[in-house]
């Protein structure tokens, strides 16, 4: 069966994408408990330990207050409480924390930095895993047992008001809730309205026990205009306003009620300082902890300041402060400035079910849990609290009683601080099965593409792909039975949970036949890969065969980033590897520029031309292996550079010295990374209220420039829509406040711009269905050729209007520049040079990652522009808002590859230019993410493994993806039958 290099290359891709979701699925194992384990069924208590005299404390210890309230606030970093900012908005809540009956924290939330895995963290005390991150769009119900679960089967009564994750992990756990979405990022009061409205009602009532607020307006201010949005400090003052109220209602309750009341101020994680979060910067995992109740009574002159605690350590807390047994799967400690003002009895007693719950769970995760440093000080512990139960029943009160207690109490502390860290280091728990199931579908994959090369790279560009020899060879049907053994000793033999064990044998079992198939697919290519290798050495080659300056370039670059992907330090700064590798790039087609300049204006004295045929011409193979025959392609280059005029002569040699100082611009655009995302870059600078007028001129030129750079080679109507298109954008900045407009009276006029994202949206689907109109006619009309160019550049215009309405006001000279650069390489280098599609394609790739990073994106999580994915939308629409998302992230990458198939489709007279272009993308897609998946799973323990290397792990995924969608797309394109005029 033959295939075009294109076609062959899609379906390597899909199946690639396939290898890499199970991987994932295994790297990021996501925890199945049923409700019918014993995590679900009441346990009784450990009993107080004791040594001789027996003692009669069996049971839990009461609840330390009778009513609990928790005020989340999201994104409420450690600054806005405890610093400047602080002082100046939230008066109330400082005057609490420094002279107030409260206890002060500095909470820890490890990465992921986002909600849903956070509120898993503080209701469980678990580590949520870094998968977390992919489910948070639609949180399932948590199954985990949890301080919610408890306190319901304790009889307790929850109230909550605020964000619906709440309601999604936890149905059926409130008595009355209102539930708001914490996605729809432009509402930043409404959201929080819709929960302070119903507390002057239930405050009075005492028909509940917990009450849970989730404010979610900080966190939309931070996504849509950061930290120092003038906007913060408005509502820090309405959280402030908030606290006030709550806290005087615990103290009226409280002359009427025995117990004192509770009030937990906490943030979920906190604010990077582009306003996102996700990653592990100091600003996004550093958030505000405060508990406030009059048992924390505070003598004059008592300072109090904010200690570091894990943000897991609220769940045990808050279970000992609701009399419930501590979450099982937690690894937090009890806060024990809660408890200092007990006695000393009941100190000893909630450390010490702290520490037996902490141990159990190392015994069940650690199989040499008894050489644990933790246990041995737990065992330690508890006999010394034996000791001292005894001594305390037998005398009520002595100085040795008390120094043996505080001895105890200090040798507990250090337990839990051990054994918490023990755990802690526990959670990377992987599914090694589904691992190595992806990792042979990717390699395998790989193996097949670069085996491939010569064929699918060549001047026909298709493959011979034999179906039924594998298929009923011997060798396929023994790898099959290997592999179904394997299957079956390792599902029936496993102790942990595996997914592919979970699967079904009917997909399991595909998955095996893909796997087998693959195998002999490289068994029966490899023989003929080395017979066309042993060929080409046989055959006579002229002595000047060798590789040119620019096809080094792309070998050693690529091979490069490849290498630098197994260091945490170069993943973090990635962007300086591509910005370094465009500029270098920029100056080796300065030196190619130069040379054809000198070579034509030599008369070129050297004879034999071999002109290499325009850019469909791929790197020369077969008999000739992959080797440029440099010397006949610089003739023939030179060659084309005499033919052009004077003007164009000098564009060409301008043109890579353009392109190199667009990108050096570029670069003071949006500092991005590690180490360089704090300095002052030009972005912060328009972003600020008071460069609000420069922000509105650059954006309308901006706007003006993409016009004129797009609209050349549309039809007359999509002209048009382009222009209102590009119109309507700057309208929606306007009308959401991001720039200044002629009839903007002031801030009252600012709206959430929805009919004026929409008025936009129309446009690009007209421009779009025009696109595709003309390329159905294309197949059908005389005019075949140039009514599919017209097509291809209409869709293209389509993803550029797109772009520009979800791009930030700060980031459309981004977009212009990569239009600018376009057209230069396309009409000053590529053509003129006569770059084979191989060259091209790559050089459209590393731009297309240059771009990436232009915008300001990074490999953490926290510089995903979530507002994008909520343009023109009214409310949270899971499927819009997340292509709109994933869009704007990758918009360099797409608009470039959409390039790619425009320019070859214009200036290749070849039929095999996309082929060979869809399958150089695959290739140079696919080795990254094969070798990072190999990198990532040696390095699984390393120290940065959930803070660095799996954020980018998923950024690769999710590339590869999109790459799986463009060569489908280059497919298609390649398949269009074209009707001759």
């Amino acid at each position: 069966m033959r295939l075009g290099s294109g076609t062959f290359a899609a379906c390597c891709v899909a199946i690639e994408v396939l290898g890499v979701a199970i991987f994932l699925r295994g790297f990021f194992p996501v925890p199945v408990r049923s409700s019918s384990r014993t995590e679900h069924r009441a346990e009784p208590p450990a009993p107080e330990p004791s040594t001789g005299a027996s003692s009669n404390w069996t049971k839990l210890p009461p609840p330390l207050f009778s009513k609990v309230v928790v005020v989340l606030i999201d994104a409420l970093r450690d600054d806005f409480v405890f610093g400047s900012k602080g002082v100046k908005f939230m008066p109330y809540t400082t005057y609490l924390v420094e002279k107030g009956a409260s206890h002060s924290f500095v909470a820890e939330a490890k990465p992921p930095t986002v909600t849903m895995p956070r509120i898993k963290a503080l209701m469980t005390g678990s580590l949520p895993g870094f998968g977390d991150v992919v489910r948070n769009l639609n949180s399932p119900a948590l199954l985990e047992d949890n301080v919610i679960r408890q306190a319901k089967a304790a009889g307790k009564r929850i109230i909550f008001y605020g964000d619906e994750t709440w309601v999604k992990l936890f149905p059926k756990h409130f008595v009355e809730y209102d539930g708001t979405t914490s996605f729809f990022v432009s509402d930043y009061t409404e959201v929080d309205d819709n929960v302070t409205r119903h507390l002057e009602k239930v405050l009075t009532r005492e028909d509940w026990d917990v009450l849970i607020l989730h404010y979610l307006g900080l966190d939309h201010i931070g996504h849509l205009s950061g930290p120092d949005s003038p906007l913060i400090g408005h509502k820090l003052r309405e959280m402030d306003s908030v606290l006030m109220k709550i806290h005087m209602a615990l103290l009226s309750k409280e002359r009427e009620a025995l117990l004192p009341g509770l009030l937990v101020l906490c943030g979920d994680h906190g604010m990077s300082e582009s306003g996102s979060h996700g990653a592990s910067s100091m600003e996004e995992v550093n958030t505000a902890l405060v508990l406030i109740s009059s048992a924390f009574e505070r003598k004059p002159g008592d300072i109090r300041h904010p200690k570091h605690v894990q943000q897991t350590d609220l769940a045990a807390t808050l279970a000992i402060g609701l009399g419930l047994p501590i979450p099982k799967n937690s690894v937090g400690r009890l806060l024990f400035p809660v408890v200092e003002g007990k006695p000393m009895r009941e100190q000893l007693r909630f450390l010490h079910l702290n520490t037996v719950q902490l141990s159990k769970l190392l015994q069940e995760n650690v199989p040499l849990y008894e050489k644990d440093p933790g246990f041995e000080q737990f065992k330690m512990s508890e006999k010394l609290h034996g000791n001292w139960i005894k001594l305390y029943l037998e005398e009520n009160s002595s100085e040795v009683l008390l120094n043996l207690g505080t001895k105890v109490l200090r040798q507990y502390l250090n337990a839990l601080q051990t054994l918490s860290l023990s755990l802690s280091r526990q959670v990377a728990q992987y599914d090694i099965y589904s691992m190595a199931v992806g990792t042979t579908l990717v390699l395998e994959v790989l193996a097949l593409l670069l085996l491939s090369v010569p064929k699918a790279l060549g001047p026909a560009a298709e493959l011979d792909m034999p179906l039924s020899s594998p298929l009923f060879s011997l060798l396929f049907y023994l790898t099959l039975l290997v592999l179904s053994a394997v299957h079956v000793v390792v599902c029936t033999s496993t102790e942990s949970a595996c997914y592919f064990c979970s699967v079904s044998w009917l997909a399991a079992g595909g998955a095996m036949l893909l796997m087998s198939a693959l195998l002999c697919a490289l068994v029966s290519a490899l023989p003929k890969t080395v017979v066309g290798v042993k060929h080409v050495g046989k055959s006579p080659a002229p002595s000047s065969s060798r590789w040119s300056e620019l096809d080094l370039l792309i070998l050693l670059g690529t091979t490069g980033h490849v290498l630098s992907l197994g260091a945490s330090s170069f993943i973090e700064e990635e962007h300086q590897t591509w910005y370094f590798l465009v500029s270098t790039l920029c100056l080796a087609l300065c030196q190619e520029v130069y040379r054809n300049h000198f070579l034509s204006s030599d008369g070129d004295p050297r004879g034999g031309l071999h002109t290499e045929p325009g850019p469909e011409g791929a790197t020369p193979v077969g008999a000739k292996g992959c080797a440029l025959l440099e010397d006949d392609r610089t003739r023939a280059a030179a060659s084309a550079f005499k033919r052009l005029g004077g003007t164009d002569q000098r564009m060409v040699l301008a043109s890579p010295w353009a392109v190199l100082c667009c990108c050096r611009l570029l670069r003071a655009l949006n500092q991005t990374g590690v180490q360089g995302a704090h300095r002052p870059d030009l972005g912060h600078w328009l972003t600020s209220s008071d460069h609000k007028a420069a922000l509105s001129v650059l954006a309308a030129l901006s706007l003006l420039a993409v016009f004129l750079l797009v609209q050349r080679r549309c039809s007359p109507m999509s002209k048009v829509a382009l222009a209102l298109g590009l119109l309507g954008v700057y309208c929606y900045r306007a009308a959401i406040g991001n720039v200044m407009s002629p009839w903007q009276r002031g801030n009252s006029d600012i709206s959430k711009g929805i009919v004026e994202a929409r008025f936009v949206y129309v446009f690009v689907l007209g421009i779009l269905f025009t696109g595709t109109k003309d390329l159905l006619r294309s197949q059908v009309s005389a005019a075949g050729v140039p009514a599919r160019t017209v097509g291809l550049w209409e869709i293209h215009s389509g993803l550029v209007l797109l772009a520009a309405l979800l791009l930030r006001p700060h980031n459309l000279p981004v977009l212009v520049s990569s239009l600018l650069v376009q057209t230069l390489m396309a009409k000053c280098v590529w053509k003129p040079l006569n770059h084979g599609v191989a060259e091209v394609t790559v050089m459209h790739y590393w731009f297309g990652q240059a771009f990436f990073y232009f915008q300001g994106n990074s490999n953490n999580i926290a510089t995903v522009d979530v507002s994008a994915g909520f343009v023109g939308l009214e409310h949270y629409v899971e499927v819009p808002a997340a292509f709109l998302t994933t869009f704007a992230t990758y918009v360099g990458p797409i608009l470039w590859a959409s390039h790619l198939v425009n320019y070859l489709s214009s200036e290749s007279s070849s039929h095999s230019a996309l082929r060979r272009a869809c399958f150089c993308y695959a290739l140079i897609c696919s080795i990254p993410v094969s070798v990072y998946i190999i990198l990532v799973t040696s390095l699984r323990y390393h120290l940065f493994i959930w803070s660095v290397f799996s954020p980018k792990l998923l950024y690769e995924g999710m590339h590869l993806f999109i790459t799986a969608a463009l060569c489908i797309f280059f497919t298609a394109m390649d398949q269009t039958k074209l009707t001759k005029p």
